[in-house]
């Protein structure tokens, strides 16, 4: 059944790659949001069932070994044994059915929960440790009690398809590509996924198939891509193994190309139920961290492009935070381009006040957390919305959703406005 099921995507992929002036399909999408009418207004659940040593730095500062920094590395170079009851206490405790609750409380309607690929399956020595399938699972029915739809999101591929540490191993360039088995494993996880939530739909409303592909490797990634992009079509939208068309939506990454890239890429009439999803920082080069308050401002301002494009275009990642100073943000053991701690960066200024605790945070920083906040969601809702990057963080409250609340930077009701001509 699994080998039949598989088959009937690839060729349903390949069909709908065929029919380019199809009529439009007898049986559209009916997923269980209003994508397109009703704005998606939700929070990322990072540092969960995916590591991340900025997220939760004190997991891999006491494992007291420099070279620990993703989550290859942790399964790798400590005791077993110990890892394992570390990892399940965080996954027990990082996020629990309260978080949904308070999630729902603050008018947010989706949570994104990334996932990595050894979750599913380890082969061949990868030292990943097993046991968050569980978890997810349990966020859905969680999900389900609070009126909240999830987007599924796989984070991390076999090789690693950008080579971040948060694609679960941090490597120099990333090898996901380069390995047809790789993909071929990948591919049979958005199989499983697509299995296991096809009854779901109404809750389970999105999956992604790959978070951040790097597709500024050029274009021996970017083909890949598109053809995975291909096949997690018709594996995803035909789950049963028949002609029947699921109500799950297909969540594409730009892979960090611009959106007039992807014009006219699984466009409707001929193509139902996708939706492309761009991530939008400014910190990450020196131009970015060197700009002033205003500017980050005015630049989130004119991303006009966004509710212009021809799919619906989800900000699935996005931040209040402005710099870089996050501890471990750009790896851990790396520093921060913003005080010049960063290999090769020009010092902007001091990381004191910018990052951590709120409490440090001047009554000015905060007021422009709060304009830089409404700035980039009165944008993102120009397109079909925006899911921020990340609901907690151990010391890093600028990122925090859940400190943004408890510190008045984030509105307590997200349609609520102090700044509402930020943009003008």
């Amino acid at each position: 059944m699994a080998f039949s099921k598989r088959l009937f995507a690839a060729c349903a992929a390949l069909l709908f790659g065929a029919l380019a002036h199809a009529a439009p399909l007898d049986n559209p999408i009916s997923p269980g949001f209003n994508y397109g009418s009703q704005k998606v207004r939700g929070v990322n659940l990072g540092g969960w069932l995916v590591l991340e040593p900025w997220i939760t730095p004190s997991l891999f500062d006491a494992t007291n070994n420099p070279n620990i920094v993703d989550e290859w590395t942790f399964g790798q170079l400590q005791d077993r044994d110990r890892a394992t009851s570390v990892l399940r206490n965080h996954w027990n405790t990082w996020i629990t059915e309260s978080d949904f609750a308070a999630i729902a409380a603050a008018g947010l309607n989706h949570v994104r929960i990334p996932i990595g690929f050894w979750a599913f399956d380890v082969s061949g020595g990868e030292p990943y440790i097993q046991g968050q399938l569980p978890y997810l699972q349990n966020a859905v029915g969680w999900a389900r009690n609070h009126g909240i739809k999830v987007i599924v999101d796989l984070h991390g591929a076999p090789g690693s398809q950008n080579g971040f540490d948060n694609s679960g191993h941090k490597v120099p360039s990333p090898q996901w590509h380069t390995n047809q088995n790789n993909i071929n494993r990948t591919k049979n996880i958005i199989s499983q996924l697509a299995s296991m939530f096809a009854g779901q739909s109404d809750v389970v409303t999105v999956i992604a198939p790959l978070n951040e592909p790097a597709g500024f490797v050029g274009q021996s990634m970017l083909d890949v891509v598109r053809q995975f992009w291909y096949d997690s079509y018709g594996t995803i939208r035909f789950p049963f193994g028949t002609s029947q068309q699921s109500n799950t939506l297909v969540l594409l990454h730009d892979a960090f190309q611009p959106l007039s890239y992807w014009k006219g890429f699984q466009t409707p009439p001929q193509w139902q139920g996708v939706a492309m999803d761009t991530h939008i920082y400014q910190m990450f080069s020196q131009a970015e961290v060197s700009r002033s308050n205003q500017q980050h401002i005015q630049n989130a301002c004119s991303r006009t492009d966004l509710g212009t494009f021809d799919l619906w275009v989800i900000v699935g990642e996005w931040t209040p935070a402005a710099t870089d100073c996050a501890k471990y943000l750009n790896g851990r053991g790396v520093g921060a381009r913003y005080d010049g701690s960063y290999p090769g960066s020009s010092r902007v200024g001091s990381c004191n006040g910018l990052t951590g605790s709120a409490s440090t945070f001047s009554s000015d920083y905060k007021t422009f957390l709060r304009q830089y906040w409404e700035a980039q969601t009165s944008t993102y809702e120009k397109a079909a919305g925006w899911i921020q990057w990340t609901w907690k963080a151990e010391i890093a409250d600028e990122w925090s959703y859940q400190a943004g609340l408890k510190n008045g930077w984030i509105p307590q009701n997200p349609t609520q406005r102090q700044f509402p001509n930020i943009c003008g």
